[in-house]
């Protein structure tokens, strides 16, 4: 240890510039790569680890020719919809849209097929199919036609007639999904341990194809909703225009991350620009701690683009977090240099730091390493961008560390030393005060703290993980508004689709139909359909059943199934349902060009499966996602019959859902390792169970009472706010560390417990102080973000950080006084 001491005096107190000369060689190398730096809002970026539900939805949305690659523009006219102008305003519109060379086709109320003709049968179907824009039609019967039939109304009109949408679909090219799908084989095959070195060489040939795919996509796709946004404004002055949609959401939120890294990046920075010369007064103290933060964020920052590793909207904070960890390291080395100029003003500047580094090594690697814990702590969330967060902070966090201790006193050996700051005579900071009230009402200071504790408990077993996707976004964002104006009008926004496998093979003995005196074309025969077919008018009927129960519930919106468009077919067959033999020709006689409409997405005969797509009501407040899958599932099972294995629930409904329900898990998980950990380092760094007790109190309650706060105020845990506590200890603890480890060295000066922390709200109180002063400014600049759960992430952080500041000078002190931990008083 004294070797590597004494390589360290003469690397970086002897011989700065080769050190800065070091360092500056990586800080090249880091920036090498920063223009590979990327962003992801994708929909692997918003679900578990692993989350099969993800494979099944791609693997269903292929199947059915599904697919959620489309912009929805809802158009209001401030007149009548079934006007001349309107009708031919809408046109325009759609017409400049598909004109858009990434547009693949357009689906509105103009190009639809009305379905609705005098001369129209099962038999004239093909050619008497009419449309607006093909067919003079008049508009009110268009307008009767499109309310009267079963697929449009909540889909591409509102029931009031006042809204229409336009699909403008955004094809995917063929070559994602086949690089998606072999990316994820072999990703399989190197999970199982079954990756030979070609197929290695593969996989990292095909990740690389897919992330180069990925990002010119994304690049196309914003300047594509950019062009369709430009082609909307033309048209706001004659209605009321939205934007929604999968892509238009992806690609908003990678336009709110970048915001948001350059909006609180430069804030905080300028926040703390300003708090440092505020507090410290000399340009050294403003231009080290600056100059320290912007070098990890550097490195960071180059180490993601040289590993490819995007930001996700929740890791998105990185930049602030470490700007803010960065600094609260610097300020502790700063106020320790500034007492010691004080105390030894003869001593030179070499020495200075000599004295600060050896007092402030240690306390300040298990503040670091307290906090790296709190953030790996996250990796064992299960949520994939909770654990890409998790091990990015824990990165930056070694590197805030090193720098701090290295590039810190270079930066100070080379400058001119700051002139110390003198303090008048007789005067005290602010942070004696909380000395004082400690002393005087200690009782008042446990009692508080065993009601805010109670208070914490309660309001935690009041905190829930249903949440609104729509309520992540403020409300005059376009997401918001958009998605709204979907809920309420056009049958809801968020997709659930049920599939459900038909099971009920023929064996052998039952190839052929007609050697049961059952006629399985119209008749119900006992002991089931004998025929390999959905068509049939047995399991027609239960998937009518299923549609009808699902219509029937208040959180859904749209139902579409077969049932929808066999009640078409009904309608066309002059209002009478299609008998047993109908049925079973319906794929023989709908048009080629309506099977994508209303067959292919509802029934694959190749894979045995029958598809009911939901929309979910997003905006309704009584929404429980995970009530609703389970009522849904146990009705299906218990009360209609399906077996386990014939049912599939996919889509982002429940990709979403299983992340929710993860968090409380999680939170759980996450909180019992950091204080299991912080616990062990308490032991290890103070070597007395005691102090590791009396230290893991304050930070409890911290955690607690944001914790609390969020249930009191009846705000669900979401994939932001699920990281606070965890990351509140680990910031919290610091103060804690550096608290008890000053009381330890005050204490043994004259073995008085009152006076020892007098003197150590003096000092090390105010570097306290300090840090969380810069923590709150730093994380109060996230309320100017347009995602709510950064927001929340910003204030509860912020409020966290104080209630561990006042838990450290009152709690703390208050229980060091009440067990004595480090001793009796007056003797050695």
């Amino acid at each position: 240890m004294r070797s590597l001491y004494r390589f360290y005096d003469r690397l970086v107190l002897t011989h700065p510039w080769i050190t800065l000369a070091l360092f500056a060689l990586v800080l090249l190398v880091a920036s090498l790569k920063l223009h590979q730096f990327r962003l992801d809002a994708s929909a692997e970026s918003l679900v578990l680890e692993n989350d099969s539900a993800l494979e099944d939805y791609r693997t269903i949305n292929q199947r059915f020719g599904a697919s959620d690659d489309f912009l929805v523009v809802t158009y209001t006219p401030h007149g009548d919809l079934f006007s001349r102008d309107a009708i031919d305003t809408l046109r325009h519109l759609r017409n400049d849209l598909a004109a858009l060379e990434p547009v693949g086709s357009t689906n509105s109320i103009l190009n639809v097929p009305l379905l609705h003709s005098p001369e129209l049968t099962l038999d004239t179907v093909e050619s008497e199919i009419l449309t607006l824009d093909e067919n003079d039609v008049p508009l009110d019967r268009a307008r009767k036609s499109l309310l009267s039939n079963p697929l449009y109304p909540n889909m591409l009109i509102s029931e009031d007639a006042s809204t229409t949408a336009i699909q403008v679909n955004l094809p995917t090219p063929d070559e994602y999904f086949d690089l998606l799908f072999r990316r994820n084989e072999l990703r399989d095959l190197e999970r199982a341990g079954k990756l030979d070195g070609e197929q290695a060489r593969e996989l990292e040939r095909v990740s690389d194809d897919f992330t180069a795919l990925l990002e010119r996509l994304e690049a196309e796709r914003a300047q594509t909703i950019a062009d369709v946004r430009t082609i909307l404004d033309n048209y706001r002055d004659q209605a009321e225009i939205h934007l929604g949609g999968v892509p238009m959401i992806a690609s908003d939120m990678i336009r709110f991350i970048q915001n948001d890294l350059s909006t609180f990046g430069v804030g905080v920075l300028i926040f703390l620009l300003l708090t440092l010369v505020v507090i410290f007064r000399r340009w050294q103290w403003v231009v080290v701690p600056i100059l320290c933060c912007g070098f990890t964020v550097w490195l960071v920052s180059g180490y993601l683009g040289w590993m490819q590793w995007p930001v996700t909207v929740i890791s998105s904070n990185f930049v602030s977090l470490l700007l803010i960890m960065t600094l609260s390291l610097t300020i502790h080395l700063m106020v320790r240099y500034r007492e010691y100029q004080q105390e030894n003003p003869d001593q030179d500047q070499k020495q200075h730091l000599r004295d600060t580094l050896t007092a402030m090594v240690k306390p300040c690697f298990y503040m670091a390493l307290t906090t790296m814990v709190a953030f790996g702590s996250l990796t064992f969330s299960g949520i994939r961008p909770v654990i890409d967060f998790g091990w990015m902070m824990t990165l930056g966090l070694a590197l805030a560390f090193a720098i701090s201790f290295l590039v810190f006193p270079v930066l100070v050996s080379l400058l001119p030393e700051p002139t110390p700051r003198q303090l008048a005579p007789g005067s005290l900071p602010v942070t004696d005060a909380f000395a004082r009230v400690t002393e005087r009402f200690g009782g008042t200071v446990l009692i508080g703290s065993l009601v805010l504790a109670v208070l914490c408990v309660a309001g935690m077993a009041r905190l829930s993980v249903e949440n609104s996707f729509i309520d992540y976004f403020k409300s005059d964002t376009e997401i918001h508004q958009g998605m709204l104006v979907i809920d309420r009008k056009l049958g809801g926004t968020t997709p659930l689709d049920i599939v459900i496998t038909d099971l009920q093979r023929p064996d052998e003995s039952q190839t052929d139909p007609f050697v049961s005196d059952c006629d399985p074309f119209v008749d119900d025969c006992e002991g089931g359909d004998l025929r390999d077919t959905w068509f049939t008018w047995q399991k027609l009927q239960r998937l009518e059943q299923v549609h009808e129960y699902l219509a029937s519930l208040p959180e859904t919106g749209k139902v579409l199934s077969i049932t929808t468009t066999l009640r078409l077919l009904a309608d066309v067959n002059g209002g009478d349902p299609l008998d047993a033999m109908q049925v079973a020709f319906v794929p023989a006689f709908l048009p080629d060009d309506l099977k994508p409409i209303l067959l292919t997405p509802y029934i694959n005969e190749e894979h045995h499966q029958a598809r009911i797509s939901v929309r979910l009501i997003d905006s309704m407040p009584e929404l429980r996602r995970d009530a609703l899958l389970e009522e849904i599932h146990s009705h299906l099972t218990e009360d209609m019959g399906f077996k386990e294995e014939q049912l599939l629930f996919t889509g982002m409904t429940v990709m979403y859902n299983n992340m929710l329900q993860s968090l409380f898990d999680s939170q759980i998980r996450t909180l019992g390792i950091v204080f299991v950990a912080i616990a062990l380092m308490f032991l290890a760094l103070f070597r007395s169970l005691k102090l590791a007790l009396v230290g893991i109190v304050p930070n409890l309650l911290a955690a607690g009472s944001v914790l609390g706060l969020m249930g009191w105020l009846g705000i669900p845990l979401d994939m932001m706010t699920i990281t606070v506590a965890a990351i509140t200890v680990g910031i919290a603890v610091d103060d804690t560390i550096h608290y008890i480890h000053r009381f330890r060295v005050e204490f043994e000066k004259d073995r008085d417990y009152i006076a020892t922390m007098h003197r150590c709200h003096q000092s090390i109180g105010r570097a306290m102080s300090y840090t969380t002063l810069t923590i709150i400014i730093g994380f109060s600049i996230l309320v100017l973000s347009n995602f709510l759960p950064t927001i929340y992430f910003g204030l509860f952080t912020g409020f966290a950080m104080f209630m561990a500041l006042m838990g450290a000078l009152m709690l703390l002190p208050r229980l060091i006084l009440l067990v004595k931990p480090f001793g009796p008083e007056g003797s050695r």
